[in-house]
């Protein structure tokens, strides 16, 4: 533990910024789109930036990462065997 306490908004614009950083990485690895994608040797630690970013707002929030990936896993689950795909329905 860091013992680091902010406020959500903080954590979000912490999360935010690291995405950013792993979409940055991806775009300069395929030249924008030009090539096909290599994963640069950078990608592992900018994603565990973002994992641990999002450890620290779940934290802040008091949401349980192993309950709430559970929870969707359960709900993709349930979207695959009653509509063939798990993306959300159409309104």
């Amino acid at each position: 533990k860091q013992n680091l306490t902010h406020a959500p908004s903080v954590y979000v614009l912490d999360l935010i910024s690291e995405v950013g950083e792993v979409a940055k990485e991806i775009l300069l690895a395929t030249e924008y789109g030009a090539r096909p994608f290599t994963p640069p040797e950078t990608l592992s630690g900018e994603l565990g930036d973002v994992l641990y970013s999002l450890c620290l707002l779940a934290t802040a929030v008091n949401v349980d990462l192993d309950e709430a990936l559970t929870a969707t896993l359960q709900k993709y689950a349930a979207r695959q065997q009653a509509q063939g795909d798990i993306g959300s329905a159409a309104s």
